[in-house]
């Protein structure tokens, strides 16, 4: 199957971007196209017009801002995978995890974010992270925390003519610990269960995400708190257990892979 038919244009800067997503309805971004391109191909998706955004300057840099990391929307995962940036290694990790080379060359953090596809990657490691998106249109310039950005399956917080311009992603202190696990049928597929967790001695603060789920990625606030104050003592079988039934929505199979993906990447966090 082809796309329905759409015009396409490629604006120079942020600016015009916006103005052109307001000026005509069923307008979409693209930058890297690779979650909207099939979706055109299936007629899943019909734009009136694309809104090219991937070759836009400031959407593409990665800057140090001392405490965080600003990255561009435009940046594609392969950038993230082969860029060691200090105090967000995990960024690093699940870049090259994401589906298969070619994909990660095309592919971008802000368009993996604003797709909000549940089982996908980003929207999970960012909300570990504390990241912050920073999203921009006709009304200006907003912040929004990475928890709670995703309302729903491919939905988010942004409006029509509004893009994900940069995210800020806090750095870790040098002893923090990260780990990031998901179960895929075959490499480069969509995982059946995921988790994303964080613990930094420095500051005694932990979070612990569970992803590919209905929705967006859910917090395990009680189970992150116990590790923020006991480390890995608080780590058990029963204490998994616990956090993930506690999210409901899971069938016995479901259960138990969530439970093993949440351990898995808490021992990545404690054998490092």
């Amino acid at each position: 199957m082809k796309a329905a038919a759409f015009d396409y244009v490629r604006p120079t800067d942020v600016g015009g971007a916006i103005a052109l997503l307001q000026a005509t309805p069923g307008s979409r971004p693209i930058a890297g196209g690779q979650s909207l391109v099939p979706m055109l191909n299936l007629r899943l998706a019909r734009p009136t017009r694309l809104v090219d955004v991937g070759r836009i300057g400031v959407l593409r840099a990665i800057e140090d801002h001392g405490a965080h990391v600003r990255i561009g929307a435009a940046v594609s995962h392969a950038e993230l995978e082969d860029r060691a940036i200090a105090g967000c290694a995990l960024l690093r990790t699940v870049a090259g995890g994401i589906a298969y080379r070619a994909v990660r060359t095309r592919g971008t953090i802000g368009g993996s974010v604003a797709h909000a596809d549940p089982a996908a990657d980003w929207p999970l490691a960012l909300a570990a992270l504390g990241a912050t998106m920073i999203v921009q249109g006709k009304a200006g310039s907003r912040r929004v925390p990475a928890d709670g950005f995703m309302l729903a399956a491919f939905q988010t917080r942004l409006a029509e003519d509004e893009l994900i311009v940069a995210i800020d992603v806090p750095k870790l202190s040098p002893g923090a610990r990260c780990g990031y696990y998901k179960f895929c049928r075959k490499t480069g597929e969509f995982p059946e269960a995921s988790a994303a967790a964080v613990f930094d001695p420095a500051s005694r603060a932990a979070r612990l995400y569970l992803g590919a789920l209905s929705g967006p990625p859910r917090s395990m606030p009680a189970l992150a708190a116990a590790i923020a104050r006991q480390g890995a003592v608080a780590v058990t079988e029963g204490a998994i257990a616990d956090a993930v039934g506690e999210l409901g929505e899971a069938d016995a199979v479901e259960s138990r892979m969530r439970c093993a993906a949440v351990a898995r990447a808490l021992k990545q966090v404690f054998t490092r």
